[in-house]
């Protein structure tokens, strides 16, 4: 049949499950280094359950998050840390590909956060250069606006790896990116990159926002969250995950069953985001398979 490329899952929203700390602005850095080898495994996880791509644990890393922390000046060291723990995983496992995760600056979900280009560039750019060396694929992740998806691949640009753009969706509208512009509007930037994906965004709202991405004469796919639908009343305030609630209806099957659409309107690159965890990821390995699919 097809040739599907296997995300993994959430990787924070695991982690914390697991260390049992709240959330704080800096998610899943905090947890990295309070918890050495946790990422690790959970990285091995993903890939037993059949996940094809490592995204490392370097999201949240970037110098606004950390300023006033205890992890402050820790930038390189985090990052080291996170292409260490994805890459110890991938060697148990004997094979995969490891995705240099860079997330938004200054918070997710906030395209009014993002800064301008003259200082966004040149800071994703740190990041896309820290991490390059020990990745085989960039990953821009959660990107919410025409802005954010220009500057972030103008910045990993100042690397050779392949980039993949991955664009995030109102809940309520999988027709428009979180900043409120219509998802058309980002392909004429997301020309520029190797694959656009969509995700975090709810598993409907996708649905309904790949048949645009097919427009594009690239590979395209998609990884959604399970979180309750993210609202304009959370976004304006500064919360943190631990103030979203996980879905009920979103269990392995069901959310497997949302991909396997996605899958059916031409996507070749899928897996999840936010409180998708490895069973989910071994559920959709299964699914994948049964039909005939190479998972590669």
């Amino acid at each position: 049949m097809t040739q599907i490329t296997l995300l993994d899952g959430g990787m924070g929203q695991e982690l914390i499950r697991r260390a049992g700390n709240q959330p704080t602005p800096l998610w899943s850095t905090q947890v990295m280094a309070d918890h050495p080898g946790m990422v690790e495994s959970v990285h091995a996880e993903f890939f037993a359950a059949g996940a094809t791509v490592a995204t490392t644990n370097s999201y949240s890393i970037h110098h606004d998050r950390l300023e006033g922390t205890a992890l402050s000046g820790k930038f390189a060291d985090l990052h080291a840390a996170a292409l260490a723990e994805a890459r110890a995983a991938q060697s148990a496992h004997g094979r995969g590909r490891i995705a240099g995760s860079i997330g938004p600056l200054r918070g997710s979900y906030r395209p009014d956060l993002h800064p301008g280009t003259e200082i966004a560039v040149p800071l994703l750019a740190e990041v896309a250069t820290t991490l390059a060396p020990g990745c085989d694929l960039l990953l821009l992740e959660t990107v919410a606006s025409v802005a954010h998806a220009r500057d972030a691949l103008a910045a990993a640009r100042y690397t050779d790896l392949p980039v993949w753009l991955s664009l995030t969706l109102r809940d309520d509208d999988g027709t428009r990116l979180r900043s409120g512009e219509p998802l058309q509007d980002a392909l004429d930037v997301a020309k520029d990159a190797d694959a656009v994906l969509l995700n975090c965004s709810a598993p409907e709202a996708i649905t309904q926002g790949l048949p645009i991405l097919s427009a594009l004469d690239k590979p395209f796919g998609a990884y959604g969250n399970a979180f309750v639908q993210i609202t304009d009343a959370f976004l304006s305030t500064t919360a943190t995950v631990a103030s979203l609630e996980t879905r009920k209806d979103m269990g392995p099957r069901a959310y497997a069953g949302y991909v396997m659409q996605w899958v059916g309107l031409g996507a070749t690159i899928v897996g999840g985001c936010c409180e998708v965890s490895p069973a989910h990821i071994a559920e959709l390995h299964h699914r994948l398979t049964a039909v005939g699919h190479d998972v590669v």
